[in-house]
């Protein structure tokens, strides 16, 4: 298979592809890139495929293919795009290497999303049509309000059969790219239940008592080992957090470093107010291994999950974001998604690499 795995780009300070904890899984983590596209499969192998904007390019267009695993899952096409001003009613006109597409030229009705932003979903028919065109066609073009996308399809084949590698149709009925005859699949992997405990019941310390034990607790560290919690003496009080999680045990958030856009925050436990024997949080990385730093951090008591955004680069078109829950003993991942590519594409469009069912406990 052609394409090259990218590095995980949770953080700036090595924080890795969060995929392990014992779920099943895609049959290769991470994401590909594969000319001008990437695609990603999640823990239950369902996939995404993304067309990549040129670097230079201001006006946004993105083809998305979708497909969940198994006999059900059926591919779905997309399109997506940004540019200033797009007003309603939107209608697309399609180009495939300059010819009509669909061949008869109709014009496509467009969703808005947002005062920039348009989806245009294509039928199951002309999802089919694109997908056979795609192993000649080299551009599709879309024109919208007065603008035009060129979006590649370079590298779009490559991507649909990495896809169907993962999901186990190479050589099968179902196959997107490399029919053949046969007609089974491997069975479709069960989505993770994770029981999340909200901490909302339990008292947070005032903001007395919350800069109290932040600053212990970078008094300790240093102590300890200065490298814990690096913050370059820009330490900032307001950033530090804690947190009840229980009736003995608090969270503690500090901030470790801080970039133009990128903050890092670490977390420890602490039992009682004994800062001389807190012990990192672990949020799981793949095997053995596990870190307490995150990046753009935020948690809430109200449903026991800590959220986080490591973005690449400063207008969050790149980078990664997931979500973790308090179970009562530890975090675990719930969410996971990523885009090594920085190119324009919003972090709702980003490959899931992972994907849970969060239940909060009662």
């Amino acid at each position: 298979m052609s394409g090259r795995p990218k590095p995980p780009l949770i953080s700036a300070v090595g924080v890795a592809t969060l995929l392990g904890l014992g779920h099943a899984q895609a049959t290769e983590t991470g994401t590909r890139t594969f000319r001008d596209w990437i695609a990603g499969c999640d823990n239950l192998r369902s996939c995404t495929a993304l067309s990549l904007p040129a670097e230079a390019a201001s006006d946004i267009g993105v083809l998305k293919l979708e497909r969940s695993a198994g006999p059900a899952g059926a591919a779905s096409l997309s399109l997506r795009l940004r540019g200033e001003q797009l007003k309603a009613p939107l209608t697309v006109q399609l180009l495939l290497d300059g010819a009509p597409f669909p061949a008869a030229g109709k014009s496509l009705p467009a969703r808005r999303d947002g005062e920039d932003s348009a989806t245009v979903p294509l039928s199951d028919a002309d999802t089919e049509a694109l997908i056979a065109a795609a192993r000649k066609a080299t551009r599709l073009t879309a024109k919208l309000a007065g603008k035009t996308y060129d979006i590649s399809l370079a590298g779009s084949v490559a991507a649909m059969l990495w896809i169907d590698e993962q999901q186990g149709r190479l050589g099968g009925t179902s196959a997107l790219i490399r029919k053949g005859p046969a007609t089974a699949l491997p069975a479709v992997p069960a989505l993770p239940v994770i029981a999340a405990r909200a901490t909302a019941g339990f008292p947070a310390p005032d903001a007395k008592a919350t800069k109290a034990m932040a600053v212990a607790l970078r008094k300790h560290l240093k102590q300890r080992d200065p490298d814990l919690c690096d913050d370059g003496g820009d330490a900032d009080s307001d950033s530090d957090n804690v947190w009840s999680l229980d009736a003995s045990t608090k969270l503690v958030g500090l901030l470790c470093s801080r970039g133009a856009y990128n903050v890092t925050t670490g977390f420890w436990s602490v039992t009682g107010n004994d800062v001389a024997k807190a012990r990192k949080v672990a949020f799981p990385q793949p095997g053995a291994n596990s870190d307490n730093l995150l990046i753009n951090a935020s948690f809430d008591p109200a449903t026991g999950q800590v959220g986080f955004f490591g973005k690449a680069r400063g207008i969050g078109d790149c980078g990664s974001a997931g979500t973790y829950a308090w179970t009562g003993s530890g975090f675990v991942l719930t969410a996971f998604s990523e885009m090594p590519e920085c190119r324009g594409v919003d972090p709702e469009d980003w490959p899931t690499l992972y994907r849970s069912d969060v239940k909060l406990a009662k």
